[in-house]
């Protein structure tokens, strides 16, 4: 079985878990600490993807809660 991802991103992962711990990695725009494992995961995982390495596109979990406008079915009589 092939591996979902490469050698070479889990060592980006394993980068960015380091800087984490280290006090030294920093989110997106806001340039905030990142303090989460899972955040400094997505971090490395993202860097990864950009550098063009096998990583398995991101879930889509999060879906846009849209409400469905249901149609009510008018009652014909035929005659």
């Amino acid at each position: 079985m092939a591996r979902k991802y490469s050698r070479s991103a889990s060592k980006d992962v394993e980068r960015a878990m380091r800087k984490r711990k280290k006090g030294t990695l920093k989110s997106g725009r806001s340039k905030k600490k990142v303090k989460s494992r899972k955040q400094a995961i997505a971090i490395g995982l993202s860097e990864a993807r950009r550098k063009g390495k096998k990583v398995p596109k991101k879930s889509s979990k999060k879906r846009s809660s849209k409400k469905k406008s249901s149609k009510k079915k008018s009652s014909r009589k035929s005659s």
